[in-house]
C-alpha cells in the first residue's frame, strides 16, 4: 500500500547557526565603543566648527 522511498524519513533538524568568534566579538565591542564616543564628541566638534565659521564671517 505504501512505497518506502530512501530519504523519506523524518526531517533532519536544521544545522545550528554560526556563532560569533571571540575575535569578532572584540571587534564588535570596539566598533560600538567608538560609535558611542563619536556620538558624544561629534556634536561638540560640529558646534565648534560652526562657531569658527560664524566668527570668520563677522
Amino acid at each position: 500500500m505504501f512505497l518506502d522511498l530512501p530519504g523519506a524519513g523524518p526531517r533532519r533538524p536544521d544545522p545550528p547557526k554560526p556563532r560569533i568568534t571571540p575575535r569578532g566579538e572584540k571587534v564588535l565591542v570596539w566598533i560600538v565603543a567608538l560609535n558611542v564616543v563619536l556620538l558624544l564628541v561629534a556634536p561638540i566638534g560640529g558646534a565648534t566648527v560652526i562657531q569658527a565659521l560664524i566668527s570668520l564671517l563677522r
